[in-house]
């Protein structure tokens, strides 16, 4: 019995395009491949695994003008940012940078009698489970490095964003990738599980829900294979009596809003010492009433559809329950007349407290609660209240000052003065229910292989 995926576009809700699922036998044959394909790609010189990853990613912006549309109708984000190749491009070109240093041999000696040292070992076959919402960056981050540190990749993309895989598959293939090496596949989820389970993979590096990564991690549980996870997020910022008010608005309301408000760092609380309150408050509405709310195709849109309906729905609830608590809503709804459905308009709340959803539970939605704060003391309090710990953004002049509450705070990445970011220098990681494990930077393509060590003895 076939198992057909389909994308149902948010932006009328017609089916955009369907796939039919892999069946169990097909998908087994096709890691067979993988894995023989692979012991040939390890031995290539890394010079030529670089070589090739970059190729792809540049036959991949030749597509640009064709990708983004098929994005916005795919996931709803407007056309006017102009998709995601920038982005793939500054990750993938610092990976490529980093590698020779990254997987370079650890010298331990190098004498008349011993040869010593570690080398980095690719893990195999790598399974990529990537998420709708930036869905070429997301990919990218581990197909890259992945592929560069002599591993074959199988992905398996959201439904939601199901043609993204094949465009990356094309680039891939046109620019010289070896058959087997790079496969898009279309899993359901029992498959994927089951495979998992039966240890069809040497890592398995997953982008999604809290829900979704603890069913990973129970179809791997016993296999040890190596697992990574960026689950969900509730990243908070923070704005100090000395901060850059308008920078400092504009960044952290964009970061809120941009994608819908669909975005893995973006933010979802905001701490304002309460001498600089009713500015930032009123400031951040001044900026909000301006977003044109409309069909991602048109120039002028600034915000378009949430990717499914279920998820505007979700958003709606928490801010309709927290205004039944006390919270206050600060965005006229009148200003955004297309609010329905996948259409979502933005809002502000204030009176908002952690008792309320909306302040402590993921809205990934263009909703942000604002709060009032004494000190510092009480803001980093506020921020460590959370299951969550993706990143943390404060805003002040004083390095120093945001160094130390950056030590208080469980959180994976400290911001100063910017957010909603990611450094591909630096490793992407987090804590508590946002996951573990970490990718790009040094310590990505750490995980992406294991240590192997050599003892040569050159005399008996």
């Amino acid at each position: 019995m076939s198992n057909v995926l389909k994308c149902i576009s948010p932006i009328d809700g017609s089916v955009l395009a369907t796939r039919e699922a892999m069946h169990l036998d097909d998908a087994k044959n096709a890691i067979s491949k993988a894995t023989t394909a692979q012991r040939n790609w390890k031995m290539r010189s890394l010079s030529d695994r670089v070589a090739i990853v970059r190729k792809a990613v540049q036959l991949l912006g030749e597509m640009n003008d064709e990708i983004v549309p098929e994005l916005a109708w795919q996931m709803g984000r407007p056309v006017r940012y102009g998709g995601e190749f920038g982005g793939v491009l500054e990750r993938s070109d610092r990976m490529a940078e980093l590698a020779a240093d990254a997987l370079s041999p650890i010298i331990v000696e190098q004498s008349e009698q011993f040869e010593r040292y570690i080398n980095r070992e690719p893990h195999g076959l790598v399974l990529v489970i990537a998420p709708w919402n930036y869905p070429y960056m997301t990919a990218i981050n581990t197909v890259a490095p992945a592929l560069i540190a002599g591993n074959a990749v199988m992905l398996k993309h959201a439904t939601q964003t199901m043609l993204v895989g094949e465009r990356l598959q094309s680039a891939f293939t046109n620019a010289g990738l070896p058959e087997g090496v790079f496969q898009n596949m279309f899993f359901d989820h029992d498959t994927t599980s089951t495979l998992i389970a039966e240890k069809a993979f040497q890592f398995v590096n997953f982008t999604g829900s809290v829900q979704a990564g603890r069913k990973i991690e129970s179809a791997a549980a016993g296999t040890f294979t190596g697992i990574g996870l960026e689950l969900g997020g509730k990243d908070p910022g923070y704005v100090m009596d000395d901060a850059n008010m308008d920078v400092a608005v504009e960044t952290l309301i964009d970061g809120a809003m941009f994608n819908s408000g669909q975005c893995c760092c973006g933010i979802e609380r905001i701490y304002v010492v309460e001498s600089r309150f009713d500015e930032f408050v009123e400031k951040s509405v001044d900026i909000v009433s301006k977003y044109t709310l409309g069909n991602p195709l048109e120039e002028d849109t600034t915000l378009g559809p949430m990717a499914q309906i279920r998820f505007a729905e979700h958003v709606r609830s928490q801010t309709n329950e927290a205004c039944e608590q006390g919270a206050k809503r600060l965005i006229n709804s009148a200003l955004f007349p297309a609010d329905s459905g996948a259409y979502l308009m933005p809002q502000i709340l204030v009176d908002v407290n952690h008792s309320m959803r909306v302040m402590n539970e993921e809205s990934f939605g263009p909703v942000v609660g604002i709060m009032k704060v004494k000190n510092d003391e009480e803001a980093v309090r506020l921020m460590n209240d959370s299951v969550y710990g993706l990143t943390a953004s404060l805003w002040t002049v004083d390095t120093e000052r945001a160094a130390r509450l950056g030590d208080s705070i469980d959180t994976g990445t400290v911001f100063m003065n910017r957010c909603d970011y990611l450094d591909p220098s630096l490793c992407w990681t987090g804590c508590k229910d946002t996951g573990r494990g970490g990718g790009l930077s040094v310590i990505g393509y750490h995980n992406l292989t294991r240590p192997k060590s050599f003892h040569l003895k050159k005399s008996v």
